[in-house]
């Protein structure tokens, strides 16, 4: 069984065909989905779709930190509400994103660090969304002296960026369609980390890997992220699937297959 453990399915690029996907992807042992929220308007999206694959889909909730603006404190606050009186899986996802716009630095600081502590409280792991932002990220995580399990989403750093999240001890690394990207460099990186810090994500819609790169992705495309892992680890298929599934189970708390 795959586990693909970041991907918004209840966007509304899956909106005409998404039990359709979710089929072709269980048909490829895709079976489990783990969806991050973006924001205070998704959350309705995020419920109706996980409400209608129950133990297929899985919701996690917070604050995108692209979507971090002048009224973010009112909008956690909300998400906070939804999180006492709901069942969520983990925490995001959260972070920081400098990529497009660095307006907002401060507030993504203080939006991160307030999702930190909801993930301690409610101990439920906590999802990152780093861009242009690994230093700000590290020096946020660097404040706690304790530290819920997370995924570092998307990850594509280096070498040394990798070791440096693995010390925290708590942490994976969410590996997505950046690895089969022919100039992306995170190919090198996957060589030299072991099975067991990582899991699979697609991110769909967004970063189909090669050769659909820059068309919608779709669950079904998550085994080609790990074919390219096993090659570049020289692996089976069966170990990066097994390894990379445990893995996720271990993130998210889970002891079996058969997630409660």
């Amino acid at each position: 069984m795959y586990i693909d453990t970041h991907i918004h399915l209840y966007l509304p690029e899956f909106r005409e065909d998404v039990g359709e996907l979710i089929l072709q992807a269980g048909r490829q042992g895709i079976e489990k989905f783990f969806l991050p929220n973006i924001d205070v308007a998704a959350v309705g999206d995020l419920h109706t779709l996980c409400a209608a694959y129950p133990g297929v889909c899985f919701p996690m909730i917070g604050l995108h930190p692209c979507s971090v603006k002048e009224n973010y404190l009112e909008a956690l606050d909300e998400l906070h509400g939804y999180l006492k009186n709901g069942k969520y899986y983990g925490i995001g996802e959260t972070g920081i994103d400098l990529f497009w716009d660095a307006t907002f630095l401060e507030e993504q600081k203080k939006s991160l660090r307030i999702q930190i502590e909801w993930a301690l409280s409610f101990k439920l792991p906590l999802i990152l969304h780093v861009r242009a932002a690994f230093e700000e990220v590290m020096a946020c995580l660097g404040e706690y002296s304790k530290l819920p399990v997370g995924i570092f989403h998307c990850f594509s750093g280096d070498v040394s960026q990798a070791e440096r999240v693995l010390k925290l001890g708590s942490f994976k690394l969410g590996i997505g369609g950046v690895v089969t990207f022919k100039n992306g460099g995170l190919a090198e990186t996957i060589k030299q980390i072991d099975l067991k810090h990582l899991v699979l994500e697609t991110d769909a819609p967004y970063l189909a890997p090669v050769p659909y790169r820059g068309k919608r992705n779709i669950p079904s495309y998550l085994p080609i992220i790990a074919r390219k892992i096993a090659e570049l680890k020289n692996v089976t298929l069966t170990e990066v699937m097994e390894q990379t599934t445990a893995n996720a189970l271990e993130v998210f708390g889970i002891g079996d297959f058969n997630i409660k």
